[in-house]
């Protein structure tokens, strides 16, 4: 495989596990948004741990990083798809640990999180996602 067909592949992974990160929000939001939120206290303290959340993924970033910086250094080597896999692998799971805060805001939609709130965790997984995408100057 080379390495434009193993970037298109991340780069389908990626755009295709923050769908899977957003539709749940969007679906719960569009069927239960507007209906009578099971305990309504509970919507700030979803808020807040949606947005503590966020510090969950720096570990992960750390370890993507060292990642990225194993694959460059593997390139044009034997060592080269084992570092893409190890990669991938690595990015997998940070790309998890990533939506977390918009699986937390779908989790507060039926404790009566509202509109703003839920735009704001979602603003802020987009955000974690972006930092996990491939850089050019690794291709």
């Amino acid at each position: 495989m080379t390495r434009g067909q193993i970037r298109r592949r991340l780069s389908f992974s990626g755009w295709w596990q923050l769908v899977l990160t957003l539709l749940p929000l969007l679906l719960a939001n569009g069927f239960f948004g507007k209906s009578e939120p099971l305990l309504p206290g509970l919507a700030m303290p979803f808020f807040i741990a949606g947005m503590l959340s966020m510090f969950v993924s720096l570990r992960f970033f750390g370890a993507y990083k060292r990642g990225l910086i194993a694959t460059q250094k593997a390139l044009d080597t034997p060592q080269e798809p084992e570092a893409w896999a190890q990669l991938a692998r690595v990015r997998r799971r940070a790309l998890l640990v990533a939506g977390l805060p918009t699986w937390i805001a779908t989790l507060g939609v039926f404790f009566g999180l509202e509109g703003v709130p839920l735009f704001l965790l979602s603003v802020s997984t987009l955000v974690l996602f972006y930092l996990y995408r491939i850089p050019r100057q690794l291709g």
